[in-house]
C-alpha cells in the first residue's frame, strides 16, 4: 500500500476487481493504492467497529447502506488499536458528522490511519456483482495511483488470494495482558487472540471473569500457566485450513476437558480439531443482520457476522469424534451454513458469528452466560 493524505476527497478514483470490472469515483479517505479482498457489509450502523475489527484485515470492505459517516468517529468505540481494513468503499459520505460523542470525521479518521476508500460509486451495482461472482481481488487507486485499467488489472491480479493466508499472528497482541473482571472475580479464563475485539474481554469482564489474552502463537503450557477454569478462542481473519498451531492447542485443551468456548475463527478452529474440513463460502456473512437459530430451543436469533469461511460438518445427525459426539447446534437461515458446533461428552461449545456484537444487535448475549454455566459445572 502506498499513500499520500493529500486532496482526500477532491481526487478521482478507480476500483478494479480482479475479473477486469471497474468503478470510478472519488477518493474517500487517503489517496493512493490498496489491494485486498472485495467483500460487502450489510450492516446499516456500527462503522466505526467494522473499521477497526481485526478479522477485516486485508479485505476491502463496500457498505451496502448508502450514506455513511454520519456519526462521526469518536474514542469509545473501537474495537482494537487501529483500522484494520485494506480499504473502504462508500456511496455516499456524509459532509459534516453530527452526534455528541463525534471527535472527528470518518474522512479525517481515515486519513490520519493511511486507509485508502473511494466514494461516489454505484456500491448497489458492485454489491450485486460481488453476490454474482463472489468475493474476489481488487484494487483503490487515487490520485497519482491511477493508470491505465490493463495495467491497474495485472497489478491487482498479483495481489495475494485470501485462500491459504495465513493472518491472525499479524493481528493478535504480542505480549499477554488482563482485562480485569468487574466486580467480584469469579472465573479465569486464558483467551487466545486470533484478532479479538475489545468487546470480547470486557462481555466477560462483565459476568466476573478475568481474562487472560495471550498471543496466538501462545503454548498449550503458557495457556494453562494461567491456570484457567475456561478456555476461549476468539474471532480473526484468515483461511483456517493454516491454521495448525490454534488446531493443536485447542485439541490439547479438549484432551484435559476443560470448558471451551470458540467464537468465528475459533468456530473453525473447534471444527478442524474435531476432524471436520473447512471451505471458502462465495461471498461470506458480513453486517449486523444474520438470522440463526439455536437448533437446541428454537430461537431465531439476529446476529453479528464477518467471516468468509465455514465449517463444513453434518447438519442432520451427530458425528463420532476423537473426543466424543458433536452435532452443529447453530444455523444460518439464509442459506443453512454452520453457525455453531457443540460436544456432547465435553464441556465444549462454538458459533460463528459475534455474540459480543459492540454495534448490535444482542441477541446471542446468552452464549456468554452458557459459557459461565460450564465453568460452575466443572468446577461443582
Amino acid at each position: 500500500m502506498t499513500i499520500s493524505t493529500r486532496g482526500a476527497g477532491k481526487a478521482p478514483a478507480v476500483l478494479v476487481l480482479e475479473d477486469g470490472r471497474a468503478f470510478r469515483g472519488r477518493a474517500y479517505g487517503a489517496v493512493g493504492e490498496t489491494f485486498g479482498e472485495a467483500v460487502f457489509s450489510t450492516g446499516m450502523s456500527g462503522y466505526q467497529e467494522t473499521l477497526t475489527d481485526p478479522s477485516y484485515h486485508r479485505q476491502v470492505v463496500v457498505m451496502t447502506a448508502p450514506h455513511v459517516g454520519n456519526t462521526g468517529v469518536n474514542d469509545e468505540d473501537p474495537e482494537s488499536k487501529q483500522i484494520w481494513v485494506a480499504g473502504y468503499v462508500v456511496r455516499d459520505p456524509a459532509r459534516v458528522p453530527s452526534n455528541w460523542r463525534s471527535r472527528r470525521s470518518l474522512d479525517e479518521e481515515l486519513v490520519s490511519q493511511g486507509v485508502v476508500g473511494i466514494s461516489g460509486i454505484d456500491t448497489r451495482a458492485l454489491t450485486r456483482h460481488l453476490r454474482e461472482r463472489g468475493a474476489m481481488r481488487v484494487g483503490i487507486f487515487s490520485g497519482n495511483a491511477i493508470a491505465d485499467e490493463g495495467t491497474l488489472l495485472a497489478r491487482v491480479r498479483q495481489a495475494p488470494e485470501m485462500n491459504g493466508a495465513d493472518l491472525s499472528a499479524e493481528v493478535a497482541t504480542k505480549e499477554t495482558y488482563v482485562v480485569p473482571a468487574i466486580g467480584t472475580k469469579k472465573f479465569t479464563v486464558a483467551a487466545i487472540d486470533l484478532g479479538i475485539k475489545g468487546m470480547t474481554p470486557h462481555r466477560m469482564a462483565e459476568r466476573g471473569i478475568e481474562v487472560h489474552v495471550l498471543p496466538a502463537t501462545a503454548t498449550l503450557e503458557e495457556v494453562y500457566a494461567v491456570q484457567p477454569d475456561g478456555v476461549f478462542f476468539s474471532n480473526g481473519p484468515g483461511d483456517p485450513s493454516t491454521a495448525d498451531h490454534p488446531v493443536s492447542v485447542m485439541q490439547g485443551v479438549l484432551e484435559r476437558k476443560t470448558p471451551l468456548f470458540g467464537i468465528c475463527f475459533g468456530n473453525q478452529i473447534l471444527g478442524r480439531a474435531l476432524g471436520f474440513g473447512t471451505y471458502k463460502l462465495k461471498y461470506g456473512h458480513r453486517g449486523i443482520n444474520q438470522p440463526v437459530q439455536d437448533r437446541s430451543t428454537g430461537k431465531v436469533e439476529v446476529t453479528a457476522h464477518n467471516h468468509g469461511f465455514a465449517v463444513d460438518a453434518p447438519l442432520d445427525k451427530v458425528s463420532d469424534t476423537a473426543y466424543g459426539r458433536a452435532e452443529v447446534s447453530h444455523v444460518c437461515l439464509n442459506d443453512q451454513v454452520v453457525e455453531g458446533l457443540q460436544l456432547l461428552d465435553r464441556p465444549a461449545f462454538s458459533v460463528q458469528y459475534h455474540p459480543e456484537a459492540a454495534a448490535g444487535p444482542h441477541d446471542a448475549a446468552y452464549l456468554f452466560d452458557r459459557f459461565v454455566s460450564l465453568m460452575e459445572g466443572q468446577r461443582a
